[in-house]
């Protein structure tokens, strides 16, 4: 399949956009001056990108814990999830739900939430609105492995074959479930043949080839907007930080409960570095292009920084506001 280049640049923009904001968030952890836990994205990237690449800008998506990338990719604003993360009025929450509760429903990010697979059901029930309305809209549910033994899971793949619902199912396998590896909670490593008893078409994919991420996800979208049927999508990956924060147990190091051989094997396997590797082979990147994306996104951050910065907290005030009984 052929690309423009401009597409493919985009492609590789917003990648480096979640890389660097979120690498941008190590040192204030670190230093205390974040308060909200921050499960990072680092080395999912392609996902988000590859996946919301082949959506509309009218189409939903529901996210998980580790969603800044899912944020991102769909369009969500920069500073205003900065301002989140830090706990500014001016963040996408109002500065009362932190990294896990984004939330931008003009781009189609209709909910972030932190609760294992409790968005599953909420893009099933997008899903099926979609379907009475027939708007023609495709939803997203991402979720990780560890959501794969959940119940909802199950009962939401049932509903969505039965009713042939608009639904994308998007497993981020990073072979980890918080701190266990994925032998040690299934007894059937194969997660995307969960869907084969409900009779829903389902790929395995490498979750760090951008590319073929885009060009599966394009398929699943225009199977679901075709009406027939939801889509289960595997991607394996690899998160390069810690479970939640930059490190699980050693500040400053990869060494947590992963084997360091592992996390090595996988960070050569880059998605970023992956894919520019490719455009510079096929002579469809240049150095001074590189270094000029590496300004732009630097200063994109920057100013998403300087925003949250001169931003106010919430109210003492307005302890209660938005809290409902």
């Amino acid at each position: 399949m052929t690309y423009s280049k401009e597409f493919l640049h985009g492609l590789y923009t917003m990648m480096l956009r979640i890389r660097t904001c979120e690498e941008s968030l190590v040192e204030p952890i670190l230093k205390g001056e974040i308060k909200t836990p921050c499960h990072l994205t680092s080395g999912q990237e392609a996902i988000a990108t590859g996946l919301c690449a082949a959506l509309s800008h009218e189409d939903h998506i529901f996210g998980n814990h580790r969603s800044h990338g899912h944020y991102l990719a769909k369009g969500g604003s920069m500073k205003e999830m900065v301002a989140e993360i830090y706990g500014k009025e001016t963040g996408c929450s109002g500065g009362r739900g932190g990294s896990m509760h984004l939330i931008s429903p003009e781009n189609g990010v209709m909910g972030i939430v932190p609760i294992v697979s409790g968005t599953i059901s909420l893009a099933l029930g997008s899903a099926l609105a979609s379907s009475i309305r027939k708007d023609g809209n495709v939803t997203v549910s991402f979720f990780g492995d560890g959501a794969t033994g959940e119940g909802v899971l199950f009962e939401s793949l049932n509903f969505a074959s039965l009713k042939k619902l608009p639904l994308i199912f998007a497993c981020e396998n990073n072979l980890y479930s918080t701190h266990l590896p994925i032998s040690e909670i299934r007894s059937n490593p194969d997660i995307h043949k969960i869907a084969e008893p409900f009779g829903i078409k389902s790929y395995r994919l490498d979750g760090n080839n951008v590319l073929d991420v885009y060009e599966k996800a394009k398929e699943a979208v225009e199977w679901c907007r075709s009406g027939n049927g939801p889509v289960f999508m595997e991607f394996l990956t690899y998160r390069f930080r810690g479970h939640v924060g930059p490190d699980d147990n050693v500040q400053g190091s990869h060494i947590d409960i992963r084997p360091i051989q592992e996390v090595e094997e996988w960070l050569k396997r880059d998605p970023i570095l992956l894919f520019e590797k490719r455009l510079m082979d096929e002579g469809l990147f240049l150095q001074e292009e590189k270094e000029r994306i590496l300004q732009q996104v630097t200063k994109e951050v920057a100013d998403a920084h300087q925003f949250s910065n001169e931003s106010d907290k919430p109210n003492k005030e307005e302890l209660y506001r938005y809290v409902f009984k």
